[in-house]
């Protein structure tokens, strides 16, 4: 007879334990373990033998003088030479974060804030891919009709297969074509290699929770894209947990792997956050897939950003922007005109810095206000900069300048709500601090990269080409750099600087007195 145990469980860091605990002993995380049920069976499982079942059983106790020879393992001579052709997805943006494109059998977890388009995203590749490829899109969240209704409004639902709603009965949906002759709004992605008659020819959406199901639809359509949505709502029925839980997401995850790794099956799988912004389930859920990629963005702003976290195929903290739009997600293929200012018309407090996203280099305005304080202790803000960053910064100015930042509130933000925290815009945040401060206004057509040291050095940064290559090709004249790094031959003035002091001189221009300043104040 099947013996039953209980275990506990935990939901941040899958962490299993004996007995409840209020506070999980391996993270510390609160009100994290939940009780799972095992069954164990009473039948003796007969012993495979360890290492005494391959060992030999002479009575001397030594083993046989035999050859050694492998089983199953291959030396790097025996793999084939192969090369894997990756997939274009439709998407410049998706295909920069992935490494150059899908990889055949590979496994790519998804995660975003709710709202944020991973399903928008994913149906229209998913309507990309189709041209060239059967796609699965198994959605565990919404209905057929559901699906249908989203995917008329993106404009990419004529041939999508309904394959099994639970609710409505299998059915041809033909909606409008994208085509740029007809009245409906086209997709914002490039379509000039797209059949209008072929829109999603080989697109299959099954509403369905089970994972049993899902793998025999999978075994039986043979996709060679299938898409999950979400991993949270799958459930295996031979568990009793439920769905969403660290078992069910683990064994879920597990099982999908095998069979993409087995049929060369690419799989493309969407994974809740946590209101810490982490993706739900046990961290192991990561280390399964191949690719990790984040969908972020403001609620606020238009765009969104996609980014690498993980990638076995390519170079991970690339990132991909896109821009939210009333029939979809578009790519935006300069993000630099995306996150500056306007620079017409400069205001006293501003700075242009060149930030580097993986290999891509994104010109970025810094704005920063240094006003009197009214408190005893003065106020740091920053909004898409590092803080502590922020606070070093105010102390070298204040050491080594001799700006008295100690009474003066400062706010330091970046333009478009991008976060740049890497050192390169050190020297961007202390020249927009020492304008607002004096109330000077930057030359528009410079931009500034270096970091700060404790001591007011200017110290070298990585990349340096890509960064002076970009903003030569946005039409910045000059760029105040670090000392002593070798530069390439840009249409871009060069200046090199090794402390902070000579980097404001530089970048902020001496202003001639007015008549009005040499007018004496009468009310002294």
């Amino acid at each position: 007879m099947a013996k039953s145990k209980t275990f506990y469980i935990c939901n941040d860091c899958g962490a299993e334990s004996s007995q409840w605990f209020g506070k999980c002993p391996a993270c510390g995380t609160y009100n994290s373990l939940e009780e799972q049920i095992s069954i164990q069976s009473s039948v003796d499982i007969p012993s495979r033998g360890g290492v005494s079942g391959w060992q030999s059983a002479s009575t001397n106790g030594k083993a046989h003088n035999k050859p050694a020879k492998p089983r199953s393992s291959l030396t790097f001579d025996q793999i084939s030479d192969r090369q894997i052709a990756r997939w274009e997805s439709g998407y410049g943006e998706l295909d920069r974060v992935l490494g150059g494109g899908v990889v055949p059998g590979s496994m790519v977890l998804i995660g975003g804030d709710p709202g944020i388009g991973k399903s928008t995203l994913l149906l229209q590749v998913s309507n990309q891919l189709a041209q060239r490829y059967r796609i699965l899109y198994v959605t565990g969240e919404e209905s057929g009709q559901q699906v249908k209704l989203r995917a008329s409004r993106l404009g990419v639902a004529k041939g999508v297969n309904v394959v099994g709603d639970q609710n409505t009965v299998v059915e041809e949906v033909t909606a409008v074509p994208i085509d740029p002759k007809s009245e409906a709004i086209p997709v914002a992605i490039d379509t000039t290699s797209i059949n209008p008659d072929n829109i999603g020819a080989d697109l299959y959406i099954l509403p369905e929770t089970d994972l049993e199901e899902i793998l025999r639809e999978i075994d039986s359509l043979k996709p060679n894209v299938a898409v999950i949505d979400s991993i949270q709502t799958v459930f295996f029925p031979a568990l009793t947990s439920a769905p969403g839980s660290v078992a069910q997401v683990r064994e879920c995850t597990a099982a999908l792997m095998k069979v993409a790794k087995h049929e060369d099956i690419t799989m493309l799988i969407v994974g809740h956050v946590t209101k810490e912004g982490a993706i739900a389930g046990p961290k192991v859920l990561e280390h399964l897939v191949d690719t990790v990629l984040y969908f972020e963005g403001d609620r606020f702003a238009s765009h969104r950003l996609l980014r690498t976290v993980k990638n076995r195929f390519g170079a991970t903290h690339e990132i991909g922007i896109f821009e939210m739009v009333s029939h979809g997600l578009r790519e935006v293929p300069n993000p630099s005109e995306l996150f500056l200012g306007n620079r017409d018309d400069p205001a006293p407090g501003t700075a242009i810095v060149v930030a580097c996203e993986g290999t891509r280099p994104i010109v970025v305005e810094l704005q920063a206000l240094v006003s009197p304080t009214s408190y005893p202790s003065p106020r740091r803000a920053a909004t898409g900069i590092d803080y502590n960053r922020l606070v070093q910064i105010l102390a070298v100015l204040e050491k080594r300048v001799g700006i008295p930042m100690s009474k003066l509130d400062s706010y330091v933000a970046s333009a478009g709500g991008l976060n740049v925290e890497e050192p390169a815009v050190d020297l961007g945040i202390a020249i927009a601090i020492v304008a607002s401060f004096r109330d000077r206004i930057v030359d528009p057509g410079t931009v500034l990269i270096g970091e700060v040291g404790l001591g007011g050095q200017v110290r070298s940064v990585s990349q340096m080409e890509l960064r002076l290559k970009e903003a030569a090709k946005l039409g910045f004249k000059r760029a105040i750099v670090p000392k002593g790094q070798k530069f390439p031959d840009l249409n871009i003035e060069i200046l090199p600087v090794s402390k902070v002091i000579d980097a404001i001189i530089a970048a902020i221009p001496h202003q001639e007195l007015t008549e009005e300043d040499l007018e004496p104040d009468l009310d002294e």
